[in-house]
């Protein structure tokens, strides 16, 4: 049985709207459902206590809600045509959609996992203000989530930066900063492996293209059989010690030339359809699924070329490809190759600064690794903004080192300054990194390790699976967000 108090209405379909408010989209819904008691275990109720702690908080800055609803209102739009077009409002609000990517990141799922969980879950339903209405599937949570642009994070995060500091929350005596790696959801590259990846995307556009348009196409037929058997032939060979690098040049010539000879037929086909959309040759439909059809072919064409260029010139001739040259993608072509001490990593550096009260006050993700020293400006900049005045406290790694001439100048305006030397130490340095508060400061440094620790193990930050550039910054802004909230429930 069902209950609501207010106007009748049909399960998962609110009332009709005034006239004058059809365009407006709800930023949430203030109407509750009758709530009845949740587990009355000790250790549940503790679990759930998080959630309400966190719901008054969002309740608390609505701006935040109204930053997400200046996003998500065309893409609420999009959802109520899709799935109830006799509605005129969508059955959800930007309030519930911030609620939902919340828990997910809370709880470490995936989106199949977030809605089975939500939907099962009384409590969680309250906290993401569901309560009746019907549970989204994980594709529209999906379009829901990349709707959230990453300025739109950062924002969210510094208006909690705000309420934590008029709240006194947080204080800016202390600041300590890091960075670490993000990786992104790619396989280990290798030459043959992205030489695979290469034929096979463009084959998947071939087809779709000879279902569109078999006569421009033509009868060729494609061999992806024989090019993942080659690709497997010089994984395998190449995986022994045995063969050198002469014993695997006759097999990346035939894979290269199989590749090339689609590379050639794809571009072919790319402009063979772009002359039919100019003439008019295709009706309305078709021409827009042409014109789909010849963007995807024509940059996935891009993207094999490199591959090819990069696999020719490392293999057959022996040069050494910079690794700035290299794509290590053809899915995440936006990827960096990070070497952090001994371990490669394949993905994005991030930075984060934190107070003694482990909220992250800033964060930012780098396309390309950034010299580290560079970075304490920007950020005593952001802490100035935020707190006012700089630090009594800096501490970072010996990554943030510059010279000793640059410490120097930051101690005329902080009082501690612990960033350790690289090099060799004169006497009177090691007295300095040998000075009490100076290792209390390296002490507190080491806290922030945990809070990576955090991110990553429990907040699911060691890999991004979300695709693109944008994705992955709005993953990290979304996941410091989640992990800020979770830091002032605990107060």
């Amino acid at each position: 049985m069902r209950i609501r108090l207010g106007p009748k209405t049909l399960p998962g379909v609110q009332r009709k709207q005034n006239p004058k408010e059809k365009h407006l989209r709800p930023k949430i819904d203030a109407q509750c459902e009758l709530e009845f008691p949740i587990a009355r275990l000790a250790l549940t109720q503790a679990y759930y206590a998080k959630y309400q702690a966190i719901s008054k908080i969002l309740d608390a800055t609505p701006e935040i809600v109204a930053l997400a609803h200046g996003d998500l209102e065309h893409a609420l739009e999009q959802v109520a045509r899709a799935q109830l077009p006799t509605c005129e409002r969508s059955v959800y609000t930007s309030d519930n959609v911030l609620r939902i990517l919340l828990v997910q990141v809370i709880e470490g799922l995936s989106l199949r996992e977030t809605v089975v969980r939500i939907d099962d879950s009384p409590a969680l339903r309250r906290f993401t203000r569901l309560h009746g209405k019907p549970m989204m599937d994980f594709t529209t949570l999906c379009k829901l989530e990349n709707a959230i642009r990453p300025a739109t994070w950062k924002q969210i995060n510094q208006r909690l930066a705000r309420y934590a500091v008029r709240a006194e929350r947080i204080t800016g005596d202390a600041l300590r900063l890091d960075t670490t790696a993000v990786e992104t959801n790619i396989h280990w590259p290798t030459d043959s492996s992205l030489l695979w990846d290469s034929y096979r995307v463009l084959a998947r556009w071939i087809e779709q293209a000879r279902e569109l348009d078999p006569a421009l196409v033509g009868p060729g037929r494609l061999h992806p059989r024989r090019a993942k058997r080659e690709a497997l032939s010089i994984a395998r060979k190449a995986g022994k010690r045995g063969p050198d690098a002469e014993a695997l040049k006759p097999l990346y010539r035939s894979l290269l030339g199989r590749v090339e000879g689609i590379c050639d037929w794809a571009l072919g086909i790319a402009q063979g359809l772009r002359q039919r959309i100019e003439s008019g040759r295709y009706s309305e439909w078709k021409c827009v699924t042409a014109q789909a059809l010849e963007e995807e072919i024509t940059a996935s064409h891009a993207l094999a070329r490199r591959v090819v260029d990069q696999a020719q010139r490392r293999v057959l001739r022996g040069e050494t490809v910079p690794n700035d040259e290299k794509l290590f993608s053809l899915f995440e072509p936006h990827t960096e190759l990070l070497k952090r001490g001994k371990n490669i990593e394949f993905g994005h550096m991030i930075q984060l600064q934190q107070g003694k009260e482990k909220f992250i006050t800033d964060y930012a993700v780098y396309e390309k690794k950034p010299f580290e020293p560079a970075l304490l400006e920007p950020a005593l900049a952001s802490h100035r903004a935020l707190f006012g005045a700089d630090p009594a406290q800096l501490t970072a790694d010996k990554g943030y080192y510059e010279s000793m001439e640059a410490l120097r100048r930051l101690e005329k305006r902080i009082d501690m300054v612990s960033i350790a030397k690289k090099e060799t130490r004169t006497a009177a340095e090691t007295t300095r990194e040998h000075d009490p508060l100076f290792r209390h400061a390296q002490a507190f440094r080491a806290g922030i390790e945990g809070t990576i620790s955090f991110l990553k193990r429990v907040l699911r930050l060691g890999r991004c699976f979300n695709k693109g550039w944008d994705h992955f910054v709005a993953t990290v802004g979304m996941t410091v967000s989640a992990h800020n909230l979770i830091v002032l429930a605990r107060y």
